[in-house]
C-alpha cells in the first residue's frame, strides 16, 4: 500500500503507556521482609524506568511479636531453613517486657522527609541492625544513631521528626491501609496499573512470582497502548 507525503507527516494518535506500580508493605522486625530484600533489590534493578516502586510501613500487632529470645529463635530457625540461609538471624533485640517495638519504623518513616525518592538506606540499615546484629533499635537514640550514620541525615533533625505526630500518623495510616487490603503477612506486595489490573501477594518473598506478575502487567499495558495507537479512544456510548 502506497503512502502519500501527507499521510506520512500526519501525527499518530497519542498512545500513553499505562503506569505499572508495585508497593511493598514491610515491618523492620519482620524476618520474612529481611529475606525478601534481595528480591526487592533485583526487581528495582530489572524494571528500573518501567515500574514505579514504593514501600510503606505495616506495623506488626503486639501479639505478633515473640515472647522471648528463645521463642524468636524458633521462628528464625524455620525461616532461615526455608530460605537455605548460611546464617541465622539474631534475636538479641527481643525484650520480654516490651509490648510493641514501633520506634525503628518511626525513624524509617521520618527519614523519608530527608532523602530522595527511592533512597532506602535507612530502612535497610535498621533492618540489618535488628535482624543480623540483634541491636536494640527499639531504643530511640540507638535507632537514630544507626540511621544517621547510614544516611548522613543530622541526628537531631531525624530524632525530632521520628517523635512527631505527623510521622506517627503516616505510619498508622499505612498500617491501616495494609489491613484494609485484608492482608496479614509481611512482606506484602500490591501490583497494578492504570488500566485496572491488580495483583496482591501476601507473605511471598521469592523473586519469580513477583517478576512474572510485573511482566504480565507490562505486557497488558503495552497491548492497550498498541490498540490505542491504532484505534484511538473508545467511542462514546
Amino acid at each position: 500500500m502506497s503512502t502519500t507525503a501527507s499521510d506520512a507527516e500526519a501525527p499518530a494518535p497519542s498512545s500513553p503507556v499505562p503506569t505499572v506500580f508495585i508497593t511493598y508493605y514491610f515491618e523492620v522486625y519482620s524476618s520474612w521482609c529481611y529475606w525478601a530484600e534481595p528480591a526487592w533489590a533485583e526487581l528495582k534493578r530489572r524494571y528500573a524506568g518501567r515500574v514505579a516502586f514504593d514501600w510503606r510501613i505495616a506495623l506488626m500487632r503486639p501479639e505478633d511479636f515473640p515472647a522471648s529470645p528463645g521463642h524468636c529463635d524458633w521462628f528464625y530457625q524455620r525461616s532461615g531453613t526455608v530460605v537455605r540461609s548460611p546464617f541465622m538471624l539474631n534475636s538479641g533485640w527481643v525484650q520480654p517486657d516490651r509490648a510493641a517495638y514501633v520506634t525503628p519504623d518511626l525513624v524509617v518513616e521520618a527519614a523519608r522527609d530527608f532523602l530522595p525518592p527511592g533512597d532506602e538506606r535507612v530502612r535497610l540499615a535498621l533492618g540489618h541492625a535488628a535482624m543480623r546484629e540483634g541491636k536494640r533499635v527499639d531504643i530511640l537514640d540507638t535507632a537514630v544513631e544507626i540511621a544517621a550514620r547510614a544516611s548522613e541525615i543530622p541526628a537531631d533533625k531525624l530524632r525530632a521528626a521520628a517523635v512527631s505526630d505527623a510521622v506517627r500518623a503516616r505510619v498508622e495510616a499505612s498500617t491501616a491501609e495494609f489491613f484494609a487490603h485484608k492482608l496479614s503477612q509481611r512482606p506484602a506486595f500490591i501490583l497494578g496499573n492504570d488500566i485496572g489490573d491488580k495483583v496482591v501477594f501476601s507473605g511471598v518473598w521469592r523473586l519469580e512470582p513477583l517478576a512474572a506478575a510485573l511482566d504480565s502487567l507490562l505486557a497488558d499495558g503495552a497491548a492497550y497502548a498498541s490498540y490505542h495507537a491504532h484505534h484511538g479512544t473508545a467511542p462514546a456510548a
